[in-house]
């Protein structure tokens, strides 16, 4: 335990010289109020909290880190994150890969400057495709490896979107 706080501080340490925040595998499952407090003058663009067993981002993770460009919350236990998120204006890339959305969070249609976003690898069966046609800067959405139903495979087939969806072939075999 000791080895992991240590860990966690040299990292917020590294962080503040560098604007990059990087807490993979940091066996977090949650971001410790210390982060926070060891960040708070320093403006990050990057952070990356994937490989952890995190289950929720708090909503003030935007107002501490409101000028990230670049988000990694892949590979951990998310199911939602926050409306709060939409505060992040200079995000640019999110990754909310390899976690337990089962529904694509409308949210992320909400971030001002977001222009990719990687949701492959979760549950996700649904997405708002209205929310969808609203994003402004949005240039790429994976959604590889969901097992998105035969409705929305091809609703999102034939959606008129000004960016690139990916999704996996879909095969009604498949045992989701």
């Amino acid at each position: 335990m000791a080895h992991a706080v240590v860990k966690v501080v040299e990292r917020c340490e590294n962080a503040q010289e560098n604007n990059t925040l990087d807490l993979s595998e940091c066996q977090l499952m949650h971001i410790p109020d210390a982060v926070y407090h060891l960040m708070r003058n320093t403006e990050l663009k990057t952070c990356d909290l994937s490989c952890n067993v995190i289950k929720k981002i708090p909503p003030k993770f935007a107002l501490k880190f409101n000028l990230i460009t670049d988000l990694n919350l892949s590979h951990n236990q998310l199911s939602r994150i926050p409306d709060e998120l939409a505060d992040l204006n200079s995000l640019a890339r999110l990754n909310i890969s390899h976690n337990s959305f089962i529904v694509l969070p409308p949210v992320v249609f909400k971030m001002p400057k977001l222009r990719e976003l990687d949701a492959s690898n979760n549950a996700i069966i649904e997405i708002d495709t209205d929310e969808m046609v609203t994003s402004d800067c949005l240039e790429l959405v994976d959604l590889k490896q969901n097992p998105l139903c035969r409705v929305f495979h091809r609703k999102l087939q034939n959606i008129n979107v000004p960016f690139r969806i990916e999704v996996s072939e879909y095969d009604e075999d498949a045992d989701w």
